[in-house]
């Protein structure tokens, strides 16, 4: 019989309560925001305790949004495509857009504020560069009070 636990060193002198304590805490994540580069992000040991892998994480999390934000805003289906093959695109394209939103939020999940910021940062310059048309030759509307009714 194969136990999940079979790695985990054995109940020592003072009996289960060390035990317990052990995996209680190899079990505990956080369940409020918390500072730090000791994270899990998406896949378990990852990225561990080191500083580096850290940021990879960081900069994996960013682009994941700035690609997000990418697939929301662009017209990637071409001239001229069929109804039924642009509708085949439009949908696969989708299934990836909802399946990285929902890397990001399980991103999220670890309750890691550099994390947090850089899924926010990612996403805004996503929006910045393909949503806000930023880089539009056309002028943005000015902005008009509502004129009072009497």
């Amino acid at each position: 019989m194969n136990d999940s636990h079979s790695h985990d060193p054995p109940p020592t002198k003072n009996g289960t309560g060390e035990m317990m304590m052990h995996l209680h805490k190899k079990m505990m994540m956080h369940m409020t925001f918390y500072w730090g580069n000791e994270a899990e992000v998406l896949f378990s040991g990852w990225p561990g305790k080191r500083a580096g892998m850290y940021a990879l994480a960081l900069i994996f999390v960013f682009t994941l949004g700035v690609i997000a934000e990418w697939l929301t805003h662009s017209w990637l289906i071409k001239e001229g495509t069929t109804n039924v093959a642009g509708r085949i695109i439009k949908t696969i394209l989708h299934a990836i857009r909802v399946s990285l939103g929902y890397l990001l939020m399980l991103s999220l999940m670890s309750f890691n504020a550099g994390i947090f910021l850089a899924a926010v940062a990612g996403q805004a310059l996503g929006f910045l560069l393909f949503g806000s048309k930023v880089f539009d030759k056309t002028e943005f509307p000015p902005y008009e009070t509502p004129s009072e009714s009497c």
